[in-house]
């Protein structure tokens, strides 16, 4: 369709908004009976993170003929990331849209039509239906109106004031409950839950129902349920119904196949790995100590492997083009967390300047808004060292694989009851991890994780200086 105008559109994901301009040169086809010029914009797929090359349609929140003032969300697009609502740069209608929820489409394609009147809704339509000839008839004219591609690339980005998170029981899109706006997730949920969604509270952004508000609902069902129904007769049980059905092939999510791309990536990369035994009696004596003022282990874990790297910069650098490496100015410790269909690495920024107490809120505030897919780019993609735990699954040692356009990437598994022979000869116990790091052996070399990893150890085995 290139006699049509591609409109700009804002991505957005609450509590901030995000503005990027997509434009190419307006083209006003000549309507022959009315010797008119209609004015239609194609509504494309934006590109809502560096990494994204297509984008899932979640969900329409404005149907056909709805007339949209500037700054109104028309669609929910699923990145490979996150969910983010859509706004208009233009008033119009929304004449026809071209990908449905579900749907699937590159970065740039056409997704919707937009019509400038009224009036036009029915050209849109007929262009939508037929683009090729929509493409063929457009007017000599018109073909000639030159191209203005880098002065809307040049364009100044505006930045949106947030707006205030309004907590109510139906999104203000849902066109008075009739539609239900949910993160995928929470639908997903629902569904394995039997929660029905129009009974639930959504406390999300704008009211969106999230996942926790489809558990909270999911509780309250069985609290209900359990005071209601008489005692089960001894040894009987309900078998719980399967949440997958076996022998189905089921395609890549949207974060799924950014995650394949990633690993198939990191193949070209020549990575070596490197394993340490580290003591946590420390360590877990400090955790036990400060858990209750809100203390996580990954913060602890987290803010030790800052300030290991702040004395190794080279285990913080990275390689991109293969030529050259870059010693990262900031540390930021990006850690693997599991999420419903994918995974995903929030980032704690300067890890190895926060004191631990605000880390750990940080981490919990970035696994709530992940688990949410509310998490924006630089809360996602900013890690210059990444962290992987499966110690909380009694896992005792795996190695990981290098995110592309990092360092390293460490796997951390379970603290674990260990016999040990102490320095005097006798027979000890003490609680131990395994710690394996994979690094980019073009930049880091074995000496280099090897006195990083003595580093942490003597940190993690002494952790005073991780409360300062």
């Amino acid at each position: 369709m290139a006699h049509l105008l591609n409109t700009s559109f804002v991505a957005v994901s609450s509590p901030s908004l995000r503005r990027g301009s997509f434009l190419r040169p307006p083209f006003h086809p000549r309507r022959r009976s009315l010797q008119v010029q209609a004015k239609i914009r194609e509504i494309f797929m934006p590109a809502l993170s560096s990494t994204m090359t297509e984008g899932k349609i979640v969900s329409w929140i404005k149907t056909e003929g709805d007339k949209l003032a500037k700054g109104e969300s028309v669609v929910v697009v699923e990145s490979d990331k996150a969910d983010m609502d859509v706004e208009t740069f233009y008033d119009g209608y929304l004449a026809a849209i071209m990908v449905d929820e579900g749907g699937v489409a590159p970065v740039g394609s056409a997704i919707a039509l937009l019509a400038e009147t009224e009036d036009e809704i029915s050209v849109a339509k007929s262009r939508a239906a037929d683009p090729s000839s929509a493409s063929a008839s457009a007017s000599p004219a018109s073909e000639k109106i030159p191209e203005n591609v880098g002065a809307a690339t040049a364009a100044p980005v505006a930045v949106a004031k947030a707006a205030p998170v309004v907590v109510a029981s139906t999104h203000p899109a849902s066109e008075g409950g009739k539609r239900i706006v949910a993160s995928p997730y929470a639908k997903k949920l629902a569904k394995e839950l039997n929660v029905e969604l129009a009974t639930v509270v959504g406390t999300g952004p704008l009211g969106r129902i999230v996942a926790k508000d489809v558990e909270a609902a999911a509780s309250a069902a069985v609290s209900v349920s359990d005071a209601a129904k008489p005692v089960s007769a001894p040894g009987s049980s309900t078998k719980p119904a399967p949440s997958l059905e076996l022998g189905t092939t089921v395609p890549f999510t949207t974060m799924q196949g950014a995650v394949s791309r990633n690993m198939v990536e990191s193949l070209a990369v020549p990575t070596f790995r490197v394993g340490y035994t580290i003591t946590t009696d420390a360590l877990d004596a400090l955790y036990k100590k400060i858990k209750s003022k809100g203390v996580t282990m990954t913060a602890l874990l987290a803010k030790a492997t800052a300030l290991a790297l702040a004395k190794h910069p080279v285990v913080n650098s990275s390689c991109r083009d293969g030529k050259s490496f870059t010693y990262n100015s900031s540390i930021n410790i990006a850690v693997a967390v599991a999420i419903d269909g994918g995974l995903i690495t929030p980032v704690l920024q300067d890890a190895d300047k926060v004191d631990i107490y605000s880390l750990s809120r940080k981490w919990k505030e970035l696994v709530d808004k992940a688990r949410a897919k509310q998490l924006q780019p630089q809360e996602y993609n900013t890690g210059t060292f990444t962290l992987s735990n499966l110690g909380m699954f009694g896992v005792d040692r795996f190695d990981a694989i290098l995110p592309p356009g990092t360092g390293a990437i460490m796997a951390v598994g379970a603290s674990i009851p260990t016999v040990v022979g102490t320095k005097d000869g006798r027979i000890g116990k003490k609680n131990q991890m395994q710690v394996n790091v994979t690094a980019d052996h073009r930049v880091i070399y074995g000496a280099d994780l090897a006195t990083f990893l003595q580093t942490l150890a003597k940190i993690i085995e002494d952790p005073k200086d991780l409360t300062l």
